[in-house]
């Protein structure tokens, strides 16, 4: 058994050798193992050549080779540079990990300290190399998210599109990956998640009596009833939305579902592909009787993986997601909505030119995006102007007064009236994201915030170049984001194992422990006062929630009636609202379509709460530049004080180690308090969530009395059920409790930040103090990796200075060369 196979994650915090903190990543090795070896090695078992492999298997070459060239060739350099340093650096982590597990099999007792640098260095090796980078793409029915995203990977007609309606049934994810063919996975609902929904829609569109006749018309399917009808049509057969949910269940559905819950498609060509894809995520409206097999099972398609073979313009890395709508009926589905969204680091707002100004969808989406930052992994919001393509010259030059001098033809027009469209975006969407989020918030940073494209002319260029496009623009910023991210992410990786290396030299056991015991004691009450003094810190910069927040309640008090007012009346009466209404008490006040705007009673009413507290919430999880209010930077402050601490103590007391003790914890802190972010991150989400789901859990029996409702007037019924519960609810007080909650949510987050650090630094000082069998031992010899890692971490300057000087050689070369103007190919030199 190789040893690696028999580690287990310790999820206590402690202070003792046996109990190493999971939340600082440390990992506890089974040495039952290593005794089996050694047995193995003094003939007492057959011995297992395969078990000092190396606990990664390398990388192919041509893989290597080809992962990169979507990007040009300075860009390709530096990331070969950048890939090899971390290779070589996993092989020489390897190579000494191997080193020492085969010295210590032949001693009688393993060191603690010694079983720690062990599991640091198997951490690291195991360190993935690159988590993907979602790009999500985020527009409501017809925006061209699919257009779009057919144009970035350069196969026109690959995802559906259509001009008629909306064509995305599910979320859609493309990437680049090395494997031959391109493959496609179709995951779907589980047998309990769409028994769950087939109880939803039998209870939607089933009522206990037939209305009277002058209610007919307020029975009048809704968009809401016609989806589900769909869904049932298709599985079930005609007839099937009039059945009842008992007799639907032991129906069998008209198509084979696979146990597996999940098709796997594969083809050479992306056409084939195309073709085999496309029944199962276009939307199907018409002809449901008659479908084919693969049309019938889209309403249980939860999502669809797309992998492209090695492309030459997506990179390996990069996740596209098509998101269509703003939800979905089903509960997973809409939990999944949700995720994919949070989880995007970057979110494009698909908008078409027509419908760019003053749309509630658009406008709704661009909220969506600006909460993603708030809870979720997004650092980038852009918005894209699609079909820019299309404008009537003669009708853009009348209505601006422009003579026919000023503007000579379609190009000309286009491209002015791109110009003017992000200046008057840009304007307002900074506008819009001040208001929410911090001054200097890095989204605000971003040089371009809205992008004009047309993925027309991208591909027909009759009067646009692909550059003027904006598509190679699109396709440059992933790029770009992808490298910077390599980038931080090897320089971290190469650091963080040179530094480690450094710690596996020989230790000198003859050092005076008294002095050493008095440097530890000093070590430990030091962190105590400042442990003190964080814990004040985190609590003054979460007080500053509770002005807004109070703020927040005030105005939700004031205005909730105004605000349910216009969520439950329509300016056409409740024809065709009923049951969507229905839909919404079914669904705990939340109803989200693939075809309609998400209603979502619990966030409109928690919605003044959200306005006042925004900026400040994203003060305190901003990663924009340093300030005062924000979490990290207390932490960041911490950081430095132990670090500067050591260092003077290493000093002071003259440790004959030549800096190693010291070297190990710094870094150690480095690596503890470096994990706290990821763990901060995670957290963020629930804090910034508790308000709306402490309003639904308080409205939740009313809205499933509501639901309850059928017969004659039954829409007005439900809405003054759902009025009377929000008003007992508000007098008894509903939003305080959201305050409530939310502040302890925070309160926890406190205590979770304060025992990690605290649990994991008290276990490092334990592990590093002399107790005869610390680090203090005479270790196997890995001078030749440390010299190797040494070069390494010397070449990360190098490769970023040759990457920065190719870069500017690069601009240089492309501005000084000739590029189209127009259709024509009239030349034109860059300046």
């Amino acid at each position: 058994m190789r040893l690696r196979s028999v580690l287990l994650k310790n999820e206590s915090i402690g202070v003792s050798v046996g109990k190493l903190p999971a939340s600082a990543g440390w990992w506890k090795i089974s040495w039952a193992t290593a005794s089996a070896s050694l047995r193995k090695q003094r003939g007492q078992l057959p011995v297992d050549c395969n078990l000092f492999k190396e606990p990664m298997k390398k990388r192919r070459r041509s893989h290597r080779d080809q992962q990169f060239q979507a990007f040009p060739s300075a860009e390709q350099s530096a990331l070969k540079e950048y890939e090899k340093l971390e290779s070589r650096t996993r092989r020489i982590l390897s190579n000494t990990y191997q080193k020492m597990i085969q010295s210590v099999f032949l001693e009688d007792s393993i060191p603690s300290g010694l079983k720690y640098l062990i599991n640091r260095l198997l951490a690291l090796i195991e360190k993935p190399p690159l988590e993907p980078i979602y790009v999500g793409f985020l527009g409501s029915t017809g925006a061209g998210k699919s257009s779009l995203i057919n144009a970035l990977i350069q196969q026109a007609m690959f995802l559906p599109v259509s001009g008629e309606s909306i064509c995305t049934s599910c979320i859609v994810q493309v990437s680049s990956g090395c494997c031959e063919q391109y493959e496609a996975k179709i995951h779907l609902l589980s047998d309990q998640e769409w028994k769950a929904e087939l109880k939803d829609l039998t209870t939607l569109l089933h009522r206990a009596e037939g209305p009277r006749e002058e209610d007919a018309d307020m029975w009048a399917r809704d968009d809401a009833a016609e989806e589900a009808a769909e869904k049932l049509q298709m599985l079930y057969g005609r007839g099937a939305e009039q059945r009842p949910y008992e007799d639907l269940l032991r129906t069998k559905p008209r198509v084979r579902i696979p146990t597996s819950r999940t098709i796997t498609l594969k083809a050479e060509e992306a056409g084939e592909l195309s073709v085999k894809l496309d029944p199962y995520i276009r939307t199907q409206r018409s002809n449901w009787d008659g479908g084919s097999a693969e049309t019938q099972i889209w309403p249980l398609i939860k999502y669809v993986e797309v992998i492209l073979p090695k492309s030459a313009l997506i990179p390996e890395g990069v996740v596209l997601v098509d998101i269509p709508g703003t939800g979905d009926f089903n509960s997973k589905r809409d939990e999944m909505w949700k995720k994919t969204v949070d989880k995007c680091s970057v979110i494009w707002v698909i908008s078409d030119v027509e419908r760019v100004s003053g749309g509630k969808a658009h406008e709704d989406l661009l909220n969506e995006s600006i909460k993603a930052c708030q809870r979720g992994f997004c650092r980038d919001i852009a918005l894209v102007v699609t079909k820019t393509d299309k404008l009537h010259l003669r009708e853009y030059l009348r209505e601006r007064n422009i003579g026919n001098q000023a503007i000579q033809s379609q190009r000309e027009a286009v491209l002015q009236r791109n110009e003017v469209i992000k200046l008057q975006r840009t304007r307002i969407l900074k506008e819009k994201l001040k208001r929410k989020l911090p001054a200097d918030s890095k989204v605000l940073e971003a040089s371009d915030l809205v992008y004009t494209v047309s993925a027309h002319e991208y591909w027909q260029q009759s009067f646009l170049t692909d550059e003027e496009s904006e598509v190679p623009k699109l396709r440059e910023y992933i790029r770009k984001r992808l490298l910077d991210k390599k980038r931080r992410l090897v320089t971290k990786y190469v650091t963080e194992a040179f530094g480690l290396l450094l710690l596996t030299d020989t230790f000198n056991p003859e050092e005076s422990l008294l002095t050493e015991h008095l440097s530890m004691g000093g070590l430990r009450r030091f962190v105590e006062e400042k442990m003190e003094l964080l814990e004040k810190a985190i609590e003054q910069c979460f007080a500053r929630m509770e002005q807004p927040l109070q703020a927040g309640v005030q105005v939700a008090r004031a205005s909730y009636r105004r605000i349910l007012g216009t969520c439950l009346v329509r300016s056409r009466g409740n024809q065709g609202f009923h049951q969507t209404l229905k839909a919404v008490c079914l669904k705990n006040g939340v109803y989200a379509s693939r075809t309609l705007a998400r209603i979502d009673l619990n966030g409109a009413l928690s919605q003044p709460i959200y306005d006042q507290i925004d900026p400040v919430f994203g003060g305190i999880f901003r990663d924009g530049k340093p300030s005062g209010s924000a979490l990290m930077v207390h932490i960041d402050a911490f950081k430095r004080s132990l670090e500067e601490r050591m260092a003077e103590t290493g000093i002071r007391n003259g440790w004959k180690c030549d800096g190693y003790k010291r070297g190990l914890l710094i870094q150690e802190i480095s690596a503890i308090l470096g994990g706290l972010e990821g763990h901060i991150l995670r957290r963020k989400r629930k804090i910034y969530e508790s308000v709306t789901s402490s309003i639904q859990n308080d409205l939740k029996p009313c809205y499933e009395e509501a639901a309850q409702i059928a017969g004659r007037k039954a829409c007005e019924r439900m809405k003054d059920v759902i009025r009377r519960g929000v008003e007992r609810q508000v007098a008894e007080g509903m939003f305080e409790r959201a305050q409530e909650r939310m502040w302890h949510q925070f309160q926890q987050l406190k205590h979770g930040i304060t025992e990690r650090v605290k649990g994991s630094i008290t276990t490092m000082l334990t592990l590093a103090a002399p107790q005869g069998d610390g680090l203090y031992k005479e270790l196997v010899d890995v001078r030749s990796e440390q010299k190797e890692m040494e070069k390494l971490h010397r070449s990360l300057r190098e490769v970023a200075e040759n990457a920065q000087l190719r870069r500017g050689m690069q601009d240089f070369l492309l501005r000084m060369s000739p590029s189209k103007a127009g259709p024509r190919g009239t030349l034109v030199w860059r300046t």
